[in-house]
């Protein structure tokens, strides 16, 4: 049985030519990039090309660039190095209901050390109010901190406005960019954008590596002491075989943006529309904005279906979905997101969130969905 893989929000497969260039930094080069001997420069100058690489797909400058262990510590060091360089205290944080749990915890973490946070609801397609935003702000607002495109439903969040408006009121904008990059064209050069957040293992590239852009008139402070890496605002030894790979996937995906996102919008029409050969037009409610979206994530929910049955069906005849983030898919609570976009009791019960990659088929799309339809009619009928 040929199993398909419908989970790349979660984790994307490791593109091949990104562990062709991670090998030797495994094997042969495995210098300190602090170290002064040839080992240690010859590692430096393989970190220091990676980081002009990503800079020049990004449209940023290189010293604009910190590498993290991921999208999580990314946002941790994004939202807390700002409250932490703040001279202003307490402070006060906007953000939405509907943010990646990175972004929830840390914010009620600055709750819990007396900071104020003011959680932005939404409407039923995921999307944010500007007025509602406008409305929030404070004179102790320091930051907003809002998703570009949501790792749930997909909804993209209006990046521009949000920006301008922050700039106009002297506030710091940091953006979770970790579902986006990839699947949208990204200059930083042109959005009013002071910090965003990146992950290796959502495109294609290893897991462990993610970086945060922090613009050159933004002043943080590190969460992590013990060095001088990354310009004193992150210690540690830098996982260079991780960079080199994330530098390359970053190429990859920045190059084939355009022509990724048609396979991956015609993969998910496709899919649709064989889910609704299968149940119906009426058998199944897709959650989250029509047109705002990306073009990778679908959120179905199926009418009086629970979704740990619909998963573990799904499983057993090889078809790998999730009931929305895999840092929370131990849970059987239901989704944040869901909830606040007021989606009722019976369609959250029943929603499985598939999510597409470059390396899915057509004929993978058509035969989930026979194996789909035949397991929902299946347990709709007992």
């Amino acid at each position: 049985m040929h199993n398909i893989y419908l989970d790349h929000a979660a984790a994307t497969p490791l593109h091949p030519e990104v562990f062709d260039v991670m090998v030797p930094f495994m094997k042969e080069h495995y210098g300190n990039p602090s170290s002064l001997h040839s080992y240690g420069r010859s590692a430096k100058i393989a970190l220091d090309s990676s980081r002009d690489s990503i800079a020049s797909h990004l449209n940023c400058s290189p010293n604009e660039i910190i590498f993290t262990s991921g999208g999580t510590e990314s946002v941790n060091l994004a939202i807390m190095g700002i409250i932490a360089a703040s001279k202003q205290k307490p402070v006060h944080v906007i953000t939405t209901q509907i943010e990646h749990r990175a972004v929830l915890s840390t914010c009620q973490q600055l709750e819990d050390l007396g900071h104020a946070v003011t959680y932005l609801p939404i409407d039923k397609t995921g999307l944010v109010s500007i007025e509602d935003l406008n409305k929030a702000i404070k004179p102790e607002t320091v930051l907003i901190s809002i998703n570009y495109g949501n790792n749930e439903v997909g909804t993209l969040q209006p990046i521009e406005e949000i920006g301008g408006l922050a700039r106009e009121k002297g506030i710091y904008f940091h953006v979770d960019a970790v579902q986006t990059l990839g699947k949208i064209m990204i200059n930083l050069l042109d959005l009013p954008v002071d910090l965003m957040s990146f992950s290796g293992h959502k495109i294609n590239g290893p897991k462990g590596i993610g970086l945060l852009y922090v613009n050159k008139k933004v002043h943080i402070l590190p969460n992590i002491y013990g060095g001088n890496q990354e310009r004193k605002r992150r210690g540690g030894t830098e996982n260079l075989a991780a960079i080199v790979g994330f530098s390359k996937a970053i190429e990859l995906s920045v190059h084939n943006v355009n022509k990724n996102q048609k396979i991956l919008n015609d993969l998910r029409s496709l899919l649709i529309e064989e889910l609704s050969k299968e149940l119906g037009h009426e058998g199944f409610v897709i959650n989250g904005h029509p047109i705002k979206r990306l073009p990778h994530i679908l959120n179905v929910s199926f009418q009086q279906m629970n979704k740990e049955t619909l998963l573990m069906n799904f499983d057993i005849e090889g078809v790998a979905a999730s009931s929305g983030s895999a840092c929370t898919s131990g849970s059987i609570k239901d989704s944040h997101v869901l909830d606040a976009m007021d989606i009722s009791p019976e369609l959250k019960k029943g929603a499985i969130r598939f999510s597409l990659g470059i390396n899915n088929t057509k004929k993978e799309m058509i035969t989930a969905a026979k194996k789909i339809g035949t397991i929902v009619n299946r347990l709709r009928s007992k």
